[in-house]
């Protein structure tokens, strides 16, 4: 097909060291192999994101490079015959963003098993309003309803205001759940409670290190976003048979644990790998949240922008004052 000039967000090395981002002119041409071209309509800021984007090598290991690990829009060509030209698609993780070019530019190229379609019930806005993030926060549900009904305790989500922990908290209310949110934000509170947070735990209360092995029984499940002081005393806290979905490490990826809440509680400390995530799995979480894990607030964890509006939310998520999800629009 013809090669299309295109715009994205680029984050380059300057003279001197240092990192820089522009808007600059593309072409497909310039785009990784892969089966699919996907016109990106909407994106969304994630950590990861800003960590390219600010030159964290351990994130990506060439520049100039287009972050976005996030992408939503139409199939413009697949050569693999799996989606047909207009088709709606989500692509999300895998190497999209890090190393391979990401959704901050108006067209990417990937491999066809990297692709989702786009469920009903969702429209492709939506669907980078959850992005990553939802796809994370539905990961970590998923584990706790298979082993812990509504009405078991409360379970605790940390990083709360964040992108994963905020959506959990919305799903979890919504399926029933008593969530406790951790924040260290404490005007965040009434954004906490709309989401459906019964309770706000301050990071202060439970992100001290504490030398007891095993603290009061507490939580019936957690969501846990931050790593750290803050998970281990989450699992120290966890009531007997709980499940603690980890799923980052902003605050620290070390823990100080002994085994007894593991062997004395028979508490479940489960892993979640989103960006590796098997496509089958993945499609089925991303029918849950197009359907009955879909947030009511939606709309108003949202703020969209433009590429010309990343640079300004990129420093705030790195400083780590972004609250709720940033929708990046490629063409508005």
């Amino acid at each position: 097909m013809a090669n299309l000039t295109f715009k994205a967000l680029q984050a380059r090395e300057i003279a001197g060291g240092g990192f820089e981002t522009a808007i600059v002119d593309r072409t497909t041409d310039s785009l990784p192999e892969g089966e699919v071209l996907v016109k990106v309509r909407y994106s969304s800021l994630n950590y990861k994101d800003a960590l390219s984007a600010a030159g964290n090598k351990g994130v990506t290991r060439e520049y100039p490079h287009t972050p976005g690990i996030d992408a939503a829009g139409e199939v413009v060509e697949d050569t693999s015959g799996a989606f047909a030209p207009g088709a709606e698609v989500i692509v999300t993780s895998y190497d999209l963003g890090m190393n391979t070019s990401g959704g901050f530019g108006q067209y990417i190229r990937v491999p066809a098993a990297w692709v989702a379609p786009l469920p009903e019930g969702l429209s492709l806005k939506e669907a980078m309003m959850l992005g990553t993030a939802g796809l994370t926060a539905g990961m970590c549900v998923q584990r706790i309803a298979e082993a812990v009904v509504p009405g078991a305790g409360p379970i605790v989500v940390s990083g709360a205001t964040g992108g994963v922990g905020s959506i959990s908290v919305a799903i979890l209310s919504k399926l029933g759940y008593q969530v406790a949110a951790v924040t260290g934000k404490p005007e965040a509170a009434p954004f906490l409670e709309s989401l459906g947070a019964s309770e706000i735990i301050a990071r202060d209360e439970i992100g001290e290190p504490e030398k007891r092995p095993l603290l009061k029984s507490r939580f019936a499940g957690a969501v846990d976003t931050v790593g750290g002081p803050i998970l281990e005393n989450i699992i120290k806290s966890a009531q007997p048979m709980a499940v603690v979905a980890s799923c980052g490490n902003a605050a620290s990826p070390q823990l100080n644990l002994t085994v007894f809440p593991f062997i004395l509680r028979g508490v479940s400390l489960v892993g979640i790998d989103s960006q590796n995530f098997p496509m089958p799995a993945r499609r089925a979480v991303w029918q849950h949240l197009a359907t009955d894990w879909k947030p009511g607030q939606l709309m108003s964890m949202a703020e969209v922008v433009g590429l010309e509006g990343l640079q300004e939310k990129i420093g705030l998520i790195l400083k780590g004052q972004l609250k709720g999800r940033v929708v990046v629009d490629l063409w508005g």
